[in-house]
């Protein structure tokens, strides 16, 4: 399997740098000592920040967009708490590509630095 999946599909292997990033939610104050009170609100969240693929055919990266189109999806990819993988709902950010080599016609056939992140949707 690969590094990550969305809704099923395998993508290819990112840049290296994934950086999953782990947050807890929490729902605090200070009360009248100054002293910090919270408590955590729900599970701890997932953020995918800035995956990367140097290289992507156009039917790559066009494949990949489709399937971003559906603002929810699920990930699948490794927790870097427990070490294993696990898949969660989230939604897409930013998608951002360079077209490089063009066809005859002037339709991209391949693209260069093609990025996007994924969000927790808590749920």
């Amino acid at each position: 399997m690969s590094f990550l999946a969305i809704n099923g599909y395998e993508l290819p292997p990112p840049k290296r740098g994934v950086k999953p990033t782990v947050a807890t939610i929490v729902d605090s104050g200070r009360n009248a000592n100054g002293a910090v009170v919270g408590q955590r609100v729900g599970r701890d969240q997932y953020k995918i920040d800035t995956l990367e693929f140097p290289w992507l055919s156009a039917a790559q990266w066009s494949r990949i967009l489709s399937i971003l189109k559906q603002f929810f999806v699920y990930v699948t990819f490794p927790d870097p708490v427990t070490n294993r993988k696990i898949t969660i709902r989230m939604y897409c950010g930013d998608r951002s590509a360079e077209p490089y080599w063009e066809d005859e016609d002037g339709n991209p056939t391949w693209y260069r630095d093609c990025k996007f992140n994924l969000i927790d949707t808590g749920e």
